[in-house]
């Protein structure tokens, strides 16, 4: 079995071709067989896991299973803790309310790359970090669940996928892990 950890960069669709010719995981990643376990948003970057295990695809992309994924949002504006117990209990979308999730204000985050195209500057808005943590899989979610609390969402990078961590790995590389059985 093959298991692969990569930092997909910003703007870089999670499928192996484009016929458009954006920017795709086979750009990055030269091993056949594998298979993006879930889906990155293309203005998305940060941890995503591939793998040649169907039986392991399912179980981290499957939000039946909630696996926990966490991710760092830079949001336009300051949260208070109104906007924070919200995330945390459930916040209504016009698909349905989602499961409540962790969310707490953290620095920005140590060691983070620079985003190329950069996010945009806004000299009378500041920005902020959260950091969420969540264990099912809507349609651009977080960007849904902080846009819904009056935090939209800047720049989102997914930092882990259960146990696995970014650790360092610059955007672009990948390693390949062992599975452990624990995710």
């Amino acid at each position: 079995m093959t298991l692969i950890l990569l930092n997909k960069p910003f703007n870089v669709l999670c499928q192996f071709t484009d016929p458009e010719g954006r920017a795709t995981l086979g750009d990055y990643v030269k091993v056949k067989g594998v298979y993006a376990a879930g889906r990155l948003d293309y203005d998305s970057e940060g941890l995503l896991a591939l793998t040649d295990d169907g039986k392991l695809n399912k179980k981290l992309a499957d939000p039946r299973n909630k696996t926990p994924k966490t991710y760092w949002a830079q949001v336009e504006g300051i949260p208070d803790q109104d906007a924070l117990q919200k995330l945390c209990r459930g916040v209504e979308l016009k698909d349905g309310k989602t499961l409540p999730a962790k969310a707490w204000i953290i620095p920005e985050p140590p060691g983070l790359w620079e985003r190329d195209p950069p996010i945009r500057y806004r000299a009378a808005i500041p920005t902020s970090w959260i950091e969420l943590t969540i264990t099912e899989g809507k349609n651009r979610q977080v960007r849904r669940m902080t846009a819904a609390v009056g935090l939209p969402t800047l720049r989102l990078i997914r930092a882990s996928i259960g146990d696995w961590k970014l650790d360092g790995l610059p955007p672009g590389e990948w390693r390949e892990i062992q599975p452990s059985g624990r995710q």
